[in-house]
């Protein structure tokens, strides 16, 4: 669960917000505000992958549909994402537009502008938190914690969120300018698509 989260995070847009605001209000503020609306946000796709996971297999004649969910969506990011790597023009940057729609966000945000600490964190929260939804790390933790042990993927994924946005808060814009997307990507893609393959012979 680390592994596969960290990889999605790097780079992406949350991952960006997080190290721009760190600019405008301090990095302590911005890692607290950021690291507790993405725990939050862990925990609520684990109780997602969960549900899913409640779902008697009677109800599909003994098939386990929390496995085959798992299965397609972790076959889905898979593919999705190696297409993306492999497909990647020379000079071509997917993390030019997660910085891009990020400056956007945290322009129109007012943390910066917030008298109390308090109301600075609780404003990266909500930043932070309505980015991060529907995220692909979002789902990848649904799909996760509903093939597997919901506390270690809890833990995995929180912690990989921490070090990616203590990462960005240190200057992530500057650390992702030496990353090779397309080497992150190939690789994050093979992950999911090892994950799939391990579920699905699980489910026979």
């Amino acid at each position: 669960a680390f592994t596969l989260v960290f990889l999605s995070e790097i780079g992406d847009k949350t991952f960006f917000i997080a190290g721009l605001l760190a600019m405008k209000t301090s990095r302590l503020i911005s890692f607290i505000g950021s690291v507790s609306a993405l725990a939050v946000m862990t925990v609520i796709s684990v109780v997602i992958g969960q549900v899913f996971h409640a779902v008697p297999s009677g109800l599909a004649d003994g098939i386990p549909l929390d496995d085959v969910a798992a299965v397609l969506a972790f076959a889905f990011f898979g593919f999705k994402t190696l297409k993306e790597a492999l497909d990647m023009e020379p000079g071509a940057s997917v993390m030019d537009e997660e910085l891009a729609e990020a400056e956007e966000e945290v322009e129109a945000n007012d943390a910066s502008k917030q008298g109390t600490t308090i109301a600075r964190i609780l404003s990266i929260f909500g930043l932070v938190f309505a980015a991060e939804f529907g995220d692909r790390s979002f789902l990848s933790t649904i799909a996760l914690s509903a093939a597997q042990n919901p506390i270690s993927v809890a833990v995995g994924a929180t912690a990989a969120h921490a070090v990616a946005t203590g990462i960005a808060v240190a200057g992530g814009a500057v650390v992702a300018k030496y990353l090779s997307e397309k080497v992150i990507g190939i690789i994050g893609g093979t992950l999911f698509l090892v994950f799939a393959a391990t579920t699905a012979f699980g489910i026979f």
